[in-house]
């Protein structure tokens, strides 16, 4: 059989924390990363980019930053949309004030301006926790985008109050603007879910990772064997804010080109990347990833499938993909709450032992 192996003896510390321990999976790991970078630049178009594969990885990024507050470290956030607005507009004044620097430096920097936010709104986590702290980062989200609204300064004073994103070009080649190619879209965004899925990785099993699951397992006994809850769930928001800040410049600058707040980043888009990792796996890497791929290809499937196929109104299928997503939310809490990563998990476990039942 393909999905074995040989037993689980391991003669060095490095192949007993590999990612992938089997190498049918390492094999299709980089199979995946070639199709990736190699095969879909040269096919995709621009249905495909704009409707699965450039919303996908933002969100992915967005997913894998709020999976490591809620599910690595156990501090609940209704603020995402608030922290991705923090990303896209320091991303707009960024590219505005400084037009000669790269794109790649403006979305970078950011990330670090939302995580140094994210860390302020997560003081409150230090007296504060559960439902209480949701509600705090609920008011988070409020007041940062009625201050994106409010206070002109962040739009430039334009008389819309939009902010759009000006071309910037990476290699020679436009990856904003309205002459940007699908494939420079999908690039530029794989690559920076591609770093980000790296480092959160190494984060989530290195000793930060550790402090951040004691935390969230239980925040007295973590303290009382000596983790720092202060810098732990600060550290937390900020990782975790960078994260959205990225995917926040990346979902103005890369996808829409122009947002207005409240629109764009208002309270469904935090609800929204809380359901990807419920649904996903609170907890998992590929929970993120799965959680993202699954609510946003599902609009799609049920658009091909209730109107085309069909000829439903559009309006019965947009409730109806409401009703589905609360169906699944609730079939998880009650029945697996680890989500679609538990389901696989526990499928490659099954695949490693078959036929046997144990």
């Amino acid at each position: 059989m393909l999905y074995r192996e040989a037993g689980d003896f391991k003669t060095s510390y490095v192949a007993d924390n590999q990612t992938f321990p089997i190498k049918f999976d390492r094999i299709g790991f980089w199979a995946t990363m070639v199709v990736a970078f190699g095969v879909i630049p040269f096919l995709i178009n621009d249905y495909w980019a704009n409707a699965i594969f450039v919303p996908f990885l933002i969100y992915a990024i967005a997913a894998i930053g709020l999976n490591i507050l809620t599910g690595y470290c156990g501090q609940v956030s209704l603020g995402t949309g608030g922290f991705m607005a923090v990303g896209a507009y320091a991303c707009y004044k960024l590219m505005t004030a400084f037009p000669d620097v790269s794109i790649i430096i403006h979305i970078i920097l950011a990330g670090g301006i939302t995580a140094a936010v994210g860390a302020a709104f997560g003081l409150p986590s230090l007296r504060i926790k559960g439902f209480y702290l949701a509600v705090a980062t609920l008011a988070a989200q409020f007041f940062l985008v009625w201050l994106f609204n409010k206070v002109s300064w962040f739009y430039n004073y334009s008389a819309s109050g939009q902010i759009n994103a000006p071309e910037r070009f990476v290699a020679g080649f436009a990856v904003t603007g309205p002459n940007t190619a699908p494939w420079a879209q999908y690039l530029i965004c794989l690559v920076f879910l591609t770093l980000c899925a790296l480092i959160a990785r190494n984060l989530t099993r290195g000793t930060i990772g550790r402090t951040w699951m004691a935390i969230r397992d239980m925040d007295i006994a973590a303290e009382i064997i000596g983790v720092n809850p202060l810098k732990a769930k600060l550290t937390a928001f900020a990782v975790s804010s960078f994260f959205i800040g990225i995917s926040g410049a990346l979902f103005f600058a890369v996808y829409l080109g122009a947002v207005e707040v409240g629109e764009a980043f208002g309270i469904q888009k935090s609800f929204l990347v809380l359901f990807m990792i419920i649904i996903g796996g609170l907890g998992s890497l590929f929970g993120s990833f799965a959680g993202a791929a699954f609510l946003v290809i599902l609009p799609v499937a049920l658009k091909v499938v209730g109107v085309d196929w069909l000829g439903w109104p559009t309006d019965l299928v947009a409730h109806f993909q409401l009703v589905i997503i609360g169906a699944l939310i609730m079939f998880f809490l009650i029945k697996e709450p680890h989500g679609l990563a538990q389901l696989w998990r526990l499928a490659k476990e099954k695949l490693r032992l078959w036929p046997f039942p144990y």
